[in-house]
């Protein structure tokens, strides 16, 4: 979906997106930001071998703010890549009001506090940053460095996408839309380009605040996100669910 496509009554709403925490307000469930989620019981700290490592590290998309934990994208995504024959337990490193500067700072410690190295990190940042009216150069570098640090340690990345809403100005858009593509092209890594694609434009798929999604709005978005993910992990088969 391209920005032109959000009607402007739509794009108000985009505005206040991902801000109903205020930007020092964190949802971790533990120190490292990276909770298990609901679909698994919170004492299994280390997946079977057979299982594979999910991260989601992001902002309140991610974190599931506004819904039950077993609701989150996380444990939805879990869910859906069990139906998918993909074993895989998927651990929610949302936190709410996260900018891409805010992520990278937490990056190296969320990952530090895992019990073996993910076999997949998908990251969602950079949201915040736009309704903030952050300069793209700004969120281009932050995410870099995260994609760096986690070529780095070797591990599997995966991006989704944000636009910004049109009431930015089009020079912004230009910049800040430009970033998600361009990073994942630079990266070789797999694109969701717009987490809220078909659903930031239906009342029905969110939440009564009109900024974030539903249940329902969450289902959507992970039939999308889904076939993208277990693509990413057969791909990476044995990049990281062998190394403790």
């Amino acid at each position: 979906m391209s920005s032109r496509s959000i009607p402007y009554g739509v794009a108000l709403l985009l505005s206040q997106a991902l801000v109903a925490c205020s930007p020092g307000e964190s949802v971790p469930a533990n120190v490292a930001g990276v909770s298990p989620t609901a679909a698994e019981p919170a004492d299994s700290a280390t997946p079977a071998a057979d299982t594979r490592l999910v991260v989601a590290f992001g902002d309140s998309l991610y974190a599931g703010y506004g819904v039950l934990a077993q609701q989150s994208f996380p444990a939805v995504l879990q869910r859906a890549l069990a139906d998918a024959g993909v074993r895989a337990e998927v651990r929610n490193a949302g936190v709410s009001g996260d900018t891409s500067a805010a992520g990278r700072r937490r990056l190296a410690f969320a990952l530090d506090g895992l019990d073996r190295k993910p076999d997949l990190v998908i990251v969602g940042l950079g949201g915040n940053d736009m309704l903030r009216g952050l300069p793209p150069a700004e969120t281009r570098a932050n995410l870099t460095a995260i994609l760096d640090e986690l070529r780095r340690r070797e591990i599997p990345t995966m991006l989704t996408g944000m636009i910004a809403a049109p009431n930015m100005g089009a020079d912004y858009a230009r910049d800040f839309n430009a970033i998600f593509p361009e990073l994942a092209e630079e990266y070789g890594i797999p694109l969701d380009p717009f987490f809220l694609d078909g659903v930031v434009t239906d009342t029905a798929l969110m939440l009564p605040d009109r900024i974030h999604p539903n249940p329902q709005g969450i289902e959507r978005i992970v039939d999308r996100v889904t076939p993208r993910v277990a693509t990413a992990l057969r791909a990476n088969e044995g990049a990281g669910a062998s190394e403790q």
